[in-house]
């Protein structure tokens, strides 16, 4: 077989996803296309007040009253809490905020979705369960992650947000992560390496200093490759010393639940499409993993994807060379790394599979993703 599968990837150990839109998950939709609690809002409201900040400053435009945030009922869209995290950072502007704030969230804040991961036997199944529900939690990265060697990594994907809004979200999304991963596995868990793909303004080196005594005890590499978190990959097989079966089981239900009502109003495809975004570069599901994957039957989902007009092989197809185009762009990898890392045997495995894709070699592919890059932007 020329791509490693899903399920090879757990019988070694690796995680079956990838942690959300999110690429990992599956997060089967977008940010903007599902509702989320107060609770981060709320987050955001008491930050702000802890540093003498009005609430209605706070929530200006945001069509939110101080009241809402303590009911636990109330769902809000996406735009509602940019619309708060905007406000933030044109009070405090200060680098380094989505960093500080980031760190308050921590397994509560994310109701039953955090409780289900503490109560994970291993680290491995509480990042599983993580990357499944993603779209629950608060997160507007785009995230991703899978064994790289003798590590594991997160990695972030900005949104395409205005670009102080970006980094802000990031820094949150990261940090929040750096704290539920120490939360979750214990006292034994440290990072190995965080990075960031931004660079910190002149004059202000020392917030890498001031973040290192926070973040898993690393220092945050500014101006990286990329928005990551990395930690030794046997930590996947540790027990968690807060493990409940009956817990967990509850919890993945009550998620399940919540996912397919939030994603009620996508279609078969952008379903299937948003889950192969999700899993590792390095795995190519077949139809019964993602039927499983999304709660229906392998019969049931090729019937809604012919109803759309659409084949789950053509899905592949799309979003395999959407992901080939993606690394194509990045001109410091070679044709036999892009191959390796998408889990091909041999770049001749590659080569032959971008050709039934696009109809030409992948070399002809790179100049054309770098002669176009917003054309064929990786999501």
């Amino acid at each position: 077989m020329q791509e490693t599968t899903a399920h090879e990837n757990v019988a070694r150990g690796q995680s079956l996803y990838d942690l959300g839109q999110f690429n990992a998950g599956p997060p089967f939709m977008s940010f903007w296309d599902f509702r989320r609690s107060a609770a981060s809002v709320r987050l955001l409201v008491e930050f702000g007040q802890e540093h003498g900040v009005d609430t209605s400053k706070i929530l200006a435009r945001s069509r939110l009253k101080e009241a809402d945030l303590a009911d636990p009922a109330i769902e809000l869209d996406a735009s509602q809490e940019l619309c708060v995290v905007n406000n933030l950072i044109r009070t405090f502007k200060q680098p380094g905020l989505g960093l500080e704030v980031g760190l308050r969230y921590n397994f509560a804040s994310y109701g039953l979705w955090g409780l289900g991961l503490v109560s994970s036997a291993t680290a491995a199944d509480a990042l599983a369960l993580a990357l499944r529900f993603i779209p629950l939690t608060f997160a507007f990265c785009r995230i991703s992650g899978g064994v790289d060697g003798e590590m594991y990594t997160v990695t972030f994907e900005a949104p395409e947000v205005e670009p102080a809004l970006q980094r802000f979200l990031v820094e949150r999304d990261v940090a929040a992560a750096s704290r539920l991963m120490k939360e979750t596995l214990g006292p034994e868990f440290t990072l190995s390496r965080f990075t960031l793909k931004h660079t910190l303004p002149p004059g202000v080196a020392g917030l890498a200093n001031h973040s290192h005594s926070r973040m898993g005890g690393v220092r945050p590499e500014f101006g990286g490759a990329s928005n990551s978190l990395s930690f030794d990959s046997k930590l996947l097989h540790m027990r968690l010393p807060q493990a409940n079966p009956v817990t967990v089981a509850m919890c993945e239900r009550a998620c399940e639940e919540l996912m397919e009502r939030r994603r009620a109003r996508l279609g078969a495809a952008e379903c299937v499409r948003q889950y192969l975004d999700s899993v590792p570069l390095n795995t190519a599901p077949d139809l019964l993993q993602a039927a499983r994957t999304l709660g229906l039957s392998d019969r049931t989902l090729k019937r809604r994807l012919q109803d759309e007009g659409v084949s789950y092989r053509m899905l592949l197809a799309e979003v395999r060379g959407r992901q080939a185009n993606g690394l194509l762009a990045d001109d410091t990898l070679s044709l036999t790394q892009i191959a390796e890392r998408m889990g091909f045997s041999d770049l001749s495995s590659f080569s032959q599979a971008y050709k039934r894709w696009f109809g030409f070699a992948p070399s002809v592919g790179r100049k054309n993703v770098q002669d176009h890059p917003r054309g064929n932007r990786h999501r």
